[in-house]
């Protein structure tokens, strides 16, 4: 079945590009040039996919999101936005939207994100089959339910990775850092025997530790020199402000107590509670050592990348102050930051 795609642009030469470019992968595309033209055209024609941008007049992106999906909750949506507004591709994403981009649009992601769209569709609508079959499908479609979901799952996983990488775009001397800790973290949390589980939750957890940055203001992230004590209360922030950010959703809901606490210290002295020890959940306690870590020997705006020598004996004269002295030990001895 031809798969047919609304894209929605104010810009007529961003509905052509996309146009043209879908078309030669065998997708039908209509498009509209605003919110409630595409709207009504939702009304009358079945739709596989849309894609839209987010600021739009007489109806933006985040609108015709919400009216999409309370006719259509299952319906895909790819948003589309420019940095300034990546506070409503958040927003986005907790109404539903499948993923974003951010313009100007790379056209081969644009095919990569679609295909993945429509998959995930396909799959949702074969699981949704089989649930209605369930007791006749159970011994033989067992294996491709399972598929189905890792499938899934990791489509999921692609969508945070994007929304990270978004993050790290808002300070280009931290670029990479997200997925940096994510590696060393799950690295430390499969020595320390943690489940499946928890180590699936660490992985959203380390990729989003962040995400409160996406409200701190570039001009403060990307400062030359030292942060004056205002400014440092501001970053001390992003802790909560992750935490709102996510709060919504329910999938992240155990993911919020690494965002919150991984600036805690496990002598109590860090923010935003100060939290000691064991009060501080695992998680949050195995991120903080692979954060502080990437952090010194990251490029900063007001110095260069420290040497690693330095670095290690600086974790080493934190170890039972700012570090868990059990993962910092694992870090040293199993030389984790290796990794990168």
């Amino acid at each position: 079945m031809e798969e047919k795609i609304l894209i929605v642009d104010d810009e007529e030469v961003v509905c052509h590009i996309l146009d043209k470019r879908l078309t030669m992968e065998g997708y039908f595309c209509t498009t509209s040039n605003n919110g409630k033209e595409a709207l009504d055209r939702f009304y009358k024609e079945s739709f596989s996919l849309i894609i839209s941008d987010i600021k739009m007049p007489e109806m933006n992106g985040i609108e015709l999101l919400k009216r999409v999906k309370a006719i259509h909750p299952k319906m895909k949506m790819i948003m589309v936005t420019a940095y300034p507004e990546i506070d409503m591709a958040v927003e986005a994403m907790k109404l539903g939207a499948y993923d974003f981009l951010i313009k100007p649009v790379d056209l081969e992601l644009v095919v990569l994100s679609v295909k993945r769209a429509l998959e995930s569709k396909r799959l949702e609508e074969e699981i949704e089959a089989y649930h209605n079959r369930l007791e006749e499908l159970v011994g033989e479609r067992t294996a491709k339910l399972q598929q189905a979901y890792r499938t899934l799952k990791k489509a999921h996983l692609d969508s945070v990775k994007v929304l990270a990488e978004a993050i790290d775009a808002k300070d280009p001397y931290t670029r990479g850092h997200s997925d940096r800790v994510k590696r060393m973290s799950l690295r430390i949390a499969e020595g320390l025997g943690l489940s499946e589980e928890r180590l699936e939750a660490l992985e959203y957890g380390a990729l989003l530790h962040d995400i409160g940055k996406i409200g701190i203001k570039d001009e403060i992230l990307q400062k030359q020199g030292p942060l004056s004590p205002e400014e440092y209360r501001i970053i001390q922030a992003h802790p909560l402000i992750g935490e709102k950010i996510v709060e919504g959703v329910e999938f992240f809901r155990d993911k919020i107590p690494m965002i919150r606490h991984h600036h805690e210290h496990y002598d109590g002295n860090g923010y935003p509670d100060g939290l000691a020890g064991e009060q501080i959940p695992l998680e949050a306690r195995i991120i903080t050592v692979p954060d502080a870590f990437d952090a010194m020997t990251s490029i900063r705006p007001h110095r260069k990348a420290r040497p690693l020598q330095e670095v290690l004996e600086e974790l080493k004269k934190f170890r039972g102050t700012q570090f868990d002295p059990q993962i910092l030990d694992y870090f040293l001895k199993e030389k984790v930051y290796k990794l990168l």
